[in-house]
């Protein structure tokens, strides 16, 4: 039995892949046990992929089983999709697990669920290269580094998250790159994506893409989830009209605050106001860039005016509680924290600065308790694991 081993490097999600040619007889075997789609892996030139339980230099041929072959072929097509054998497996695969890719989609989508990130991206990306003209692979795929960006940005690991969502827009603008027509849903999720991003231009191109696909629909088909899916689309649609979030001053700010350059950030969110002095998402952008500056009065302005603009959301009275904390003005802090809390009862930047007003207000106990409740929704949250260490 003839054999290599991919590069062993820790880093390579290939290091415990070997690829084997099969001795004649185990070959026949192996093809008797798997009927006709076995036969077309015979070929002795034919390289098969087999994933190892341990490193590839410890690994036994007596152990050699279909399960790992199989595991091996998944491996390839999800890190190697360009593997020249790629086609040979996925016909295999196809014939002896008809229902592998609902299997797939399934099992990506619980793991998905339950925040195991690493496995879901696998079983994805696995996925996409097993149906490589299909979108119920990289759709997921995307969803799923959505996902894990916004776990990481919640305990601080910034530079991560913004990879994940760099690689998701990547595969949604490969998807709305192909020539074939894609299902509204698809045109949802970019859209949504798009917004979070700020990058409203394709937002909104996106969602009015969605809208006029699924009005043009029988309105039997329509259940009730989806008119109230259709009815937030409106709104959003609505919403970014009226905010004219589209301004490239806009973008500017949001994108220069975020990287930590506030005052080029302020000089276009100054400029946007100018034209738009009504948008309370201008406003908060102003408080959020001069208050990472710790111009706590001028930004506690900013927020007030956002919140009497229409943009009295959780963030923002977050955002004002800081503020008003840095100021002195504890009691207010309190007030706005526990109404943003109330509106995002399992937000642990909110908690987070309960957490830290306890401990300005010396209410070591209080302070204790929230940022152990952070701890228990999010363990590696950073500003929890500094402030319980501090505390002891």
């Amino acid at each position: 039995m003839e054999h290599r081993h991919t590069d062993p490097s820790e880093t390579d999600p290939l290091k415990n892949v070997i690829f084997i040619s099969l001795p004649e007889e185990i070959a026949r075997t192996f093809a008797e046990t798997t009927g006709p789609a076995g036969k077309a892996l015979l070929d002795p030139a034919a390289l098969l992929p087999v994933e190892t339980a341990g490193t590839p230099d410890t690994w036994n041929p007596d152990e050699l089983s279909w399960e790992m072959i199989m595991a091996g072929m998944l491996k390839v097509l999800a890190y190697q999709p360009d593997h020249e054998d790629t086609p040979l497996y996925r016909d295999f695969l196809g014939e002896v697990r008809p229902r592998l890719v609902e299997e797939l989609a399934e099992t990506g989508i619980i793991n998905a669920r339950n925040e195991n990130f690493a496995l879901a991206e696998e079983i994805f990306r696995a996925l996409s290269g097993l149906v490589p003209d299909g979108i119920e692979g990289p759709v997921n795929l995307a969803l799923t580094l959505e996902q894990r960006a916004e776990a990481l940005q919640k305990i601080g690991k910034n530079n991560d998250a913004e990879s994940c969502r760099t690689r998701a827009c990547a595969i949604y603008q490969d998807l709305l790159s192909r020539d074939t027509e894609l299902p509204p849903s698809v045109h949802l999720n970019a859209g949504l994506f798009f917004l979070r991003l700020y990058r409203m231009e394709e937002a909104k191109r996106r969602l009015e893409y969605f809208l006029e696909y699924s009005q043009a629909k029988d309105d039997d088909e329509d259940g009730d989830q989806e008119e109230e899916t259709i009815a937030r689309v409106r709104k959003i649609l609505a919403e970014i009209d009226s905010q004219s979030t589209t301004d490239r001053h806009f973008r500017e700010a949001f994108e220069c605050i975020k990287s930590g350059r506030e005052e080029e950030g302020l000089h276009h969110v100054t400029e946007f106001l100018k034209a738009h002095p009504q948008a309370w998402n201008g406003w908060f952008l102003l408080g959020w860039g001069r208050r990472r500056l710790s111009r706590f009065t001028e930004a506690a302005e900013a927020f007030e005016q956002a919140r009497s603009l229409g943009g009295d959301t959780a963030d923002t009275l977050n955002e004002l509680a800081i503020c008003r904390m840095e100021l002195g003005d504890f009691a207010e802090s309190r007030r706005l924290l526990i109404e943003a809390l109330t509106r995002e009862p399992d937000n642990t930047k909110i908690m987070s600065n309960l957490g830290v007003l306890a401990l300005k207000e010396e209410n070591i106990p209080e302070a204790r308790r929230y940022f152990a409740t952070v701890l228990e929704l999010e363990p590696e949250d950073p500003v929890a694991l500094q402030y319980q260490a501090l505390l002891g």
